[in-house]
């Protein structure tokens, strides 16, 4: 007999499924629990609410666990490219050397946007949020393609506009950066790999045939398949919900950017920077700053360290930190700002106090380290995070389509008033 749950109410005994993944999680369907019972449950937040099933992405925080459909990031990271990862997340399964060959083409063919496009940056102020930027002109992408808004086309069809996706963004997010810095845009080389391109219309300039060193590719290549996906997150349930309602695929895209925009999402490696220069406009006493974050008193704390959802540490930040340091090592920058967030990491992997309490460095601490050596502004680093997770922000809603999950609808349990008669304005 399968397992189930009990819950008393009102005097009458309900029974609900348990469910069990196929990594031993469980879980108590309540689907039913309304209709059988007339209540709900009430979990702010959904801390602990499984929206939906998913064979794309295994999180175990407790073990440090992360899994792309039964693959461990490790390996990935050491031996894949992004689109290999890329692929796998959409498609289910690594590709052949023929598919891959197939998917990069076909990418490949789609990294040109329409001229028409260019018009937008140039209504956007000099100082427009590249986020802002994104996000809006990947939901305009829709005008161009209006086809791509009949929920009911063909799986060619929709299978173009992911297509489409892939190759447009890498170069609507160097063309935000390169608007907001006022140079001109670059075009994307079809010569180079998904990596390299990026990287040549973010920092090459018309007048120059600038190198690209294979360390930053290959850097930019694990940061990107690091931020793939990361199960059911802020922005992936954003992407899931607006989704539902079968909005386009391009307004769902842009949903996951706004979400992902937030400071309590995206915005981590970015407040790692903004701390070392806080630190480093005090005069750089990095012992005086731990001695802050260690008294329960203070306000200060040290952003990248820990992680909400990874207990003992973060799989992701084991593997970026040599990549961190062969960027470091490569391009021998002098910058105060490095300096600091080194001796920080030192405390932290060696202080007893941070180690107690598990405050390693994460994957932020190193990511924001690394697109600062690379001279990125940190106003883009939420949109490299966004060029990292539209993959998996695509998978999870061709999962989601394809298995026709309903339009998500969450309850409340209302706390205003019960009732208030209407006063005419001039007795109130």
């Amino acid at each position: 007999m399968s397992e189930t749950a009990k819950i008393e109410l009102d005097g009458k005994v309900y029974e609900f499924p348990v469910i069990e993944g196929t990594e031993k999680e469980k879980a108590i369907d309540i689907s039913n629990l309304r209709s059988k019972t007339g209540y709900i449950t009430l979990d702010t937040g959904y801390k602990n609410t499984g929206a939906t099933t998913s064979n794309i992405t295994f999180l175990d925080g407790e073990e440090g666990i992360l899994k792309y459909r039964g693959y461990p990031i490790e390996q990935l990271a050491e031996k894949a490219t992004f689109l290999e990862v890329a692929y796998l997340l959409i498609y289910g399964d690594l590709p052949t050397k023929t598919q891959l060959d197939n998917f990069n083409r076909d990418i490949t063919n789609h990294t040109l946007v329409h001229e028409d496009v260019k018009q937008f940056f140039e209504a956007y102020p000099a100082k427009a949020h590249p986020m802002g930027v994104l996000s809006s002109i990947i939901c305009s992408l829709s005008t161009f393609y209006p086809e791509s808004l009949d929920p009911n086309r063909s799986t060619e069809a929709k299978n173009l506009t992911i297509l489409r996706l892939m190759g447009k963004v890498p170069t609507l997010a160097a063309w935000a950066y390169k608007n907001a810095m006022r140079h001109p845009f670059m075009y994307p080389r079809n010569d180079f790999d998904y990596c390299k391109n990026f990287l040549h219309m973010m920092f090459a300039l018309p007048t120059q045939d600038q190198e690209i060193d294979p360390v930053v590719v290959d850097a930019l290549n694990k940061l990107l398949i690091l931020h793939a996906d990361h199960e059911q997150n802020c922005s992936t349930s954003t992407v899931r919900i607006v989704g539902s309602s079968q909005a386009n695929l391009y307004a769902t895209i842009a949903s996951g950017i706004a979400a992902l925009w937030g400071p309590l999402h995206g915005g981590a490696n970015q407040a790692v920077i903004e701390m070392l220069e806080k630190i480093h406009l005090d005069g750089g006493d990095v012992d005086k700053w731990v001695l802050k974050a260690k008294d329960k008193d203070d306000s200060f704390r040290l952003m990248g360290f820990g992680h909400r959802v990874y207990k003992n540490f973060d799989p992701r930040a084991t593997i970026i930190k040599k990549a961190c340091d062969d960027v470091l090592e490569k391009l021998q920058i002098n910058d105060p700002l490095l300096d600091i967030a080194k001796k920080l990491e030192k405390v932290a992997l060696e202080d007893d106090y941070f180690k107690s309490r598990n405050l390693y460095p994460n994957v932020d601490f190193y990511s924001g380290i690394i697109y600062k050596a690379l001279g990125i502004p940190t106003e883009m680093f939420t949109v490299m995070f966004a060029l990292g997770r539209l993959p998996g922000w695509i998978a999870q809603w061709k999962e989601m389509t394809e298995n026709n999950e309903p339009i998500g609808r969450p309850r409340q349990i209302y706390t205003g008033h019960v009732l208030r008669n209407y006063v005419p304005i001039e007795q109130r």
